[in-house]
């Protein structure tokens, strides 16, 4: 059993270009990826500036690519973090919230999410005030699966460090009170988790009476330690018997949009094989359709320097034998790795705060 598969566009950092979009889903649809979900946290018009309508001409490239989507049989959907709409959900704001998700509507979304993430939660009825926005957003788009992504969405006590202390039985409380029809996101148990369990997902499930929407941080490399650091290898951690117990899971992909489909397509191998999902057959399979298969071997040859030791382990003299490696290929998962040896992947602190 598959679940429904899809890409969460929801990294910090340069955003993918529209092509690259584009060729993304073009590439993993086949495999099963069903919707893309664009939420990049460069995009102000869904967070920070949220209240301020999207440019016309950013508009008509995003409705461009929603008809991308459309064509090739992928459920297109944004999603929309009202940065702190919570600490004040007035008129003036609800007027505000109207228009965007009046513009946002005129994209033909099929999914819209709405994310509470990285923001100050360390108040008593956090709960009740995002319930009450979630249900005022999805009774003004009932066409859409609404797709709700908590303040805490993982056990992972670094947000409780870095948001504030989360309600008691906040999760609960969320849960109890949103329409069952609303999705609620899930990261597994930690921000960046090694694994997901049957166990674990069925007590996460019955806390928030709902099965949870997977939001998987592989391969993800977003931030200043993991943009040091190409993730590249096969999805493991995530067994088929997991998919009774999730109502899909989305996947968030690294900065480098080519390179990301190597991993994705071994999450789509893990969940049909089952049991006979072997990680490094997988990959080598997934590297091989992306690349062309000299490159697939390099890349393989190379994965101790590019996703373990990093831009921060490797010597001046492995770095320049990388670049001129993977120099001699006219491909463009190449190019992004020599993009990423000369630093312009890399993710300041500073843009975790304002993106």
């Amino acid at each position: 059993m598959t679940p429904e598969l899809g890409i969460i566009e929801g990294f910090f950092g340069r955003p993918y270009s529209w092509d690259e979009r584009a060729d993304m889903v073009r590439a993993l649809a086949p495999a099963g990826y069903g919707f893309y979900l664009y939420a990049p946290k460069a995009d102000a018009y869904l967070r920070r500036r949220w209240r301020e309508p999207y440019p016309a001409a950013e508009l008509k490239a995003l409705a461009a690519f929603a008809q991308v989507c459309r064509d090739a049989g992928v459920r297109f959907g944004v999603g929309l973090s009202p940065y702190e709409l919570f600490l004040g959900f007035d008129g003036s704001a609800k007027d505000a919230l109207a228009a965007k998700l009046d513009q946002l509507a005129g994209l033909g979304l099929a999914d819209l999410g709405v994310f509470f993430d990285d923001m100050k939660g360390d108040l008593p009825d956090l709960a009740a005030r995002q319930i009450e926005i979630v249900h005022w957003i999805a009774e003004r788009a009932p066409t859409a699966r609404i797709i709700a992504c908590p303040s805490y969405y993982t056990d992972d006590p670094v947000l409780d460090r870095v948001f504030g202390q989360r309600p008691a039985n906040y999760l609960e409380d969320l849960g109890a009170g949103l329409d069952p029809a609303i999705q609620l996101m899930w990261t597994g148990e930690e921000v960046c988790s090694r694994e997901f369990s049957p166990g674990h997902l069925a007590k996460v499930a019955a806390r928030m009476r709902r099965k949870p929407f997977i939001w998987d941080n592989y391969p993800v490399n977003d931030g200043p330690r993991m943009s040091r650091h190409l993730h590249l290898r096969a999805f493991t951690g995530r067994p088929a018997s997991i998919a009774p117990h999730i109502a899909a899971h989305a996947v968030n992909p690294a900065s480098q949009a080519v390179l990301s489909r190597i991993p994705a397509l071994t999450l789509a191998e893990s969940y049909s094989l089952g049991d006979h999902y072997q990680y490094l057959a997988a990959f080598q399979r997934a590297a091989q359709a992306v690349l062309d298969p000299d490159l697939a071997d390099g890349v393989e040859r190379t994965l101790l320097l590019l996703e373990d030791a990093g831009l921060d382990g490797i010597t001046a003299e492995q770095k320049s034998r990388l670049h001129a490696r993977f120099s001699a290929f006219d491909h463009p998962a190449a190019r992004e790795i020599l993009a990423w040896l000369d630093g312009a992947f890399a993710i300041g602190a500073d843009e975790l705060q304002t993106q």
